[in-house]
């Protein structure tokens, strides 16, 4: 049996938060926090739904998404087994630790290398793997678990592919908007390669933290990709953006919370380069309760692994970035962290 150690604590039963959790205050990035901020509303079932994103994703990097299609029970039922695998005893979770190598399976997030603090939060990511694969780790006993794990895989399943519809329609109608002329997706040509585009689905456990002041829940950091949705559990406020402003006004946390009927879309540094500047990759956190247990899924969606990905420039434009493919860019994210995109900077002096 893996041992535990203080990266990996029975954090919800935890009376204090130990040192290797306590963020001090720049790294936990305490700007003041606003109320008073709109985070915009989009209706993708509008016939305006492309230029309402275009404004969304020019002025804050994240909007509410509302008519996706996505059924409330799927929803639901998805957040219930996501609590049902956090749930679990942590030494059966730590079983389906990520190897080294993949982004499969449970473990502290990624970006955990750039910080010298652990967060107040357990991550498990579905990628790649079959999904029976780590369902059979969580759920080893063959006549006892079969219904949890066939359960867990059947409603994931249908998760991840609603959300893969409800991601290429966004995807169009950003790149309708990006084209300057509606062309955006035959100047592409790669979102009609289906099978071939990148997908995670990220499943985030925020437990009550008896210290939360001291704690973070997720640490400030962009998604690479070109969209993240995400779907929050019950009314609880977790999930905080950067308000976007050019230096004159305070820089202050806008707290993203869950709307009924509606999800939540943030844009990634790779629609940045596609954009050619034009949207900005949104930064983001999430921050923890005393009292409350918080559960959140992210679903990330991106170009096939072989694409370059370079700027869509309208005429009259100059690139600001250089293409890259996703998987080179996560490597120079894991060097450079947020310093990635500036290092693809194209210097025009």
């Amino acid at each position: 049996m893996p041992s535990l150690s203080h990266d990996h604590l029975e954090l919800e039963s935890s009376s204090h938060v130990p040192e290797t959790y306590r963020w001090p205050p720049s790294h936990r990035h305490d700007y003041p926090t606003t109320s008073t901020a709109n985070i915009p509303v989009v209706d993708i079932s509008l016939p305006e739904a492309a230029s309402l994103i275009d404004s969304a994703c020019r002025s804050w990097g994240v909007f509410y998404v509302t008519s996706h299609g996505i059924p409330s029970h799927l929803l639901q039922a998805a957040e219930t087994q996501t609590h049902r695998l956090f749930s679990l005893p942590l030494h059966r979770k730590l079983l389906a630790s990520r190897r080294p190598g993949s982004i499969s399976g449970f473990g502290r997030p990624p970006l955990s290398a750039f910080f010298p603090k652990l967060m107040w939060s357990e991550g498990f990511t579905l990628a790649g793997n079959p999904l029976n694969e780590v369902a059979s780790t969580l759920w080893p006993e063959p006549d006892h678990d079969h219904d949890s794990r066939s359960h867990f895989c059947e409603l994931m399943d249908d998760y991840k592919k609603s959300m893969r519809d409800l991601a290429r329609k966004l995807l169009r109608l950003t790149l309708a908007s990006i084209g300057g002329h509606g062309d955006g997706e035959e100047r592409v040509g790669w979102l009609g390669l289906k099978d071939q585009m990148i997908e995670a689905l990220q499943l985030n456990s925020y437990p009550p933290c008896p210290e939360p002041e001291k704690a973070i829940g997720m640490a400030t950091h962009t998604d690479s990709g070109f969209l993240t949705i995400l779907h929050q559990s019950g009314n609880m406020e977790g999930l905080q953006v950067l308000q976007p402003n050019d230096g004159s006004d305070p820089i202050q946390w806008v707290p993203i919370r869950p709307m009924a009927g509606a999800l939540v879309v943030h844009v990634g540094d790779l629609l940045q380069i596609l954009s050619n500047g034009r949207f900005k990759s949104v930064r983001h956190r999430a921050v923890v309760s005393r009292s409350e247990h918080r559960v959140s899924m992210a679903y990330f969606y991106g170009p096939p692994s072989d694409v370059k990905v370079g700027p869509m420039v309208l005429p009259g434009q100059c690139p600001i970035y250089r293409p890259t493919t996703w998987p080179e860019y996560l490597e120079i994210r894991a060097r450079l962290f947020d310093g990635s995109l500036e290092s693809i900077k194209i210097s025009h002096t």
